[in-house]
Order: structure tokens, then sequence, then C-alpha cells
């Protein structure tokens, strides 16, 4: 992938997050700078999610942990545990809403 793919991906899922997170009807305040999106939360607790094109991947740091992810062709994949991004993300976010939020559906 080339640099310019990557970001194009990357902004892409951003804003895909950026709606989904909008369409679950929680209450979670969203901001965009650049390549880094925040989620934050009532308890004033974050997500963030950034890209890091040097390597071409996308990082999450919750309360649960940092995680990071990379293009295949079965989406972005946690490059640990092999998790989609948007189950894993949906996981986090209900985490720190306190509420079920299913990302991947909203």
């Amino acid at each position: 992938m080339t640099d310019s793919e990557f970001l194009n991906a990357l902004d892409e899922t951003l804003a895909q997050i950026e709606r989904a997170v909008e369409d679950s009807g929680a209450d979670i305040e969203s901001s965009r700078s650049g390549p880094i999106l925040s989620l934050e939360f009532e308890d004033r607790s974050r997500i963030v999610i950034n890209g890091q094109p040097a390597i071409q991947e996308l990082w999450v740091a919750a309360r649960s942990g940092g995680y990071h992810y990379r293009q295949s062709p079965q989406g972005w994949v946690d490059t640990r545990t092999g998790c989609a991004l948007f189950t894993a993300l949906s996981e986090a976010v209900s985490l720190h809403a306190g509420q079920p939020v299913d990302l991947r559906t909203a």
C-alpha cells in the first residue's frame, strides 16, 4: 500500500468511526485533528485513535490497553490478536460508556 493509499484508508476509517459513534446514540463527544480522533465519555475518560503513517498502522489507546491495527483484505486487524477494529472498538466504547454500543451496525 502506498503512503497515499494508507492516508486515504485512514481518513475513511476515522470518518466511519465518527459516523458510527454519532449514529449509536450514546453520549460520546468526538473531536478530530488530522489523523487523531478522540472520543470523550461522560466520566471524562477517553479513547484515542490515531494513524501512524510511517509504519502504516492505526493505534487505539483505551482504558483496556493499547492496540495496533494493520490493513488486510478483511479490513483493519489487531497485529497481536487478529481481532477486527470495529469489533474491538465496540467493546472498548461499551466499557467506557457503561452501556452496550455496537459500532459495527450503527
